[in-house]
């Protein structure tokens, strides 16, 4: 926990005045880049014993048990420190731009009227307190258009990247006995009659038609019932696993696999998941879940807290980045339909 507090403190002074696109301030970067040298040089010392043969002079090989770092870090840490440079080197390449930036004022304000030579797209969404982009009569040129656009490719799949890796940590994380304990007793009165009839009733279950049926309006909404599916998903494993001996999770699969196929918990269970699966596939953005918050909640492992902090911290940049982008070529698209 207190490695979330130091990396979101840390991103907050670094990152959370940048609202626009343009190059972080010297003092910023350096800022940024020391304490996160602090911070992952405990990294240093999440280390894993591992089997390495040894040539002695007589020719004899031995084993010996040698320190590497551990596994997950090994893999994630330097990736995510790419991303990291990658991220900064974007932004560094936004300096004397064909666009500019000014407060969001009101469509009727004194100052709007006066500026009428420039374009002022007025923020009227959950945005209002973003400054708003400028570019001049005719719009940007096309080497301006086409640099926009290739670091806002850049930066969404840096995104994916980082989201992949925040993604692959939470689910290494052992789920918290409080959220075990919280899970509700009942999956069809969790999920509500519609969804348990479609999910239980169906010989061929389709995800993507059952979200189709219904119709989810906002990413809240999306995310309440990734909750409910993702709490009906554990209950119903948890039943599979004690009708089996308390098996684990696992274990159940592989009997199922040899073909009792007649246990109602583990196909409701698998079809949760997928279910939760294709949930999230049409909302990337969604926000964490319950069980994603309780685990970063109630996680002990330090190299797993590095690594999630870091990734999140990552993919939020990105993401800010990609709509800065977005902001900046709809006002230029808005002036050049002006022009038209």
């Amino acid at each position: 926990m207190m490695v979330e507090i130091v990396n979101s403190h840390s991103a907050a002074t670094v990152f959370g005045q940048s609202l626009k696109l343009e190059p972080l301030k010297p003092e910023k970067k350096a800022m940024w880049k020391r304490e996160m040298k602090v911070l992952l040089s405990v990294c240093d010392y999440i280390v894993e014993f591992a089997p390495t043969a040894q040539y002695l002079e007589d020719g004899t090989i031995v084993e010996m048990m040698k320190s590497r770092p551990r596994s997950d870090i090994y893999i994630n840490l330097p990736a995510l420190q790419k991303l990291d440079t990658m991220l900064i080197e974007i932004l560094d390449t936004f300096h004397d731009t064909e666009f500019w930036y000014v407060d969001n004022i009101p469509a009727n304000s004194p100052r709007t009227r006066a500026t009428s030579f420039r374009r002022i797209v007025q923020r009227k969404d959950e945005k209002w307190w973003l400054p708003v982009p400028c570019v001049l009569p005719g719009g940007l040129s096309e080497k301006s258009r086409k640099h926009l656009v290739e670091k806002r490719d850049c930066a969404n799949q840096i995104h994916k990247a980082a989201m992949a890796i925040n993604n692959n940590v939470l689910a290494e994380i052992d789920i918290p006995e409080t959220y075990i304990d919280n899970l509700p007793k009942n999956g069809r009165a969790n999920m509500g009659d519609t969804i348990y009839h479609y999910m239980s009733a169906a010989e061929k279950f389709s995800a993507d038609q059952l979200l189709d049926y219904l119709k989810i309006s906002s990413e809240h909404e999306a995310l309440e019932l990734a909750d409910r599916v993702e709490s009906s998903m554990y209950s119903w494993r948890r039943k599979a696993c004690l009708s089996h001996s308390k098996s684990s999770w696992s274990k159940v699969k592989e009997l199922m696999a040899d073909g009792d196929r007649k246990d109602k918990n583990y196909t409701l269970a698998e079809r949760a998941e997928t279910l939760l699966f294709c949930l999230k596939q049409r909302y990337p953005e969604l926000s964490q879940t319950s069980l994603d918050t309780c685990k970063i909640q109630y996680n002990k492992d330090v190299g797993k807290a590095i690594l999630e902090s870091y990734s999140r911290v990552l993919e939020g940049l990105a993401f800010n980045i990609v709509a800065w982008v977005e902001d900046v070529l709809y006002v230029d698209k808005s002036m050049k339909n002006r022009e038209v």
